[in-house]
């Protein structure tokens, strides 16, 4: 992926979390469509675990980092989010 196709590059050379994520959006798409060879297909598959696996590291960290700044601040302690309409029961 190029910096010309949305690829724009971190320090260190990786994705920006919001590139990674559209990056792994365009393999699940091309994955779906069932038209890919199986060489390409498992390369395909392949970078998408490892985005997925990128992505998910990248948002543990700011939940981290959430639950730090709102500890810091004293304020009421974190709780998972709920949609609305979810009922915990």
């Amino acid at each position: 992926m190029s910096e010309a196709d949305g690829g724009a590059r971190e320090e260190g050379g990786e994705l920006p979390f919001e590139a990674a994520l559209a990056r792994l959006e365009a393999l699940v798409t091309r994955l779906e469509r069932g038209e890919l060879p199986l060489e390409e297909a498992l390369a395909t598959f392949e970078e998408g675990v490892a985005l997925s696996r990128r992505c998910a590291a990248r948002l543990e960290a700011a939940e981290r980092r959430i639950e730090i700044l709102v500890g810091e601040s004293g304020a009421q302690e974190a709780r998972p989010f709920e949609e609305p309409g979810d009922t915990a029961e």
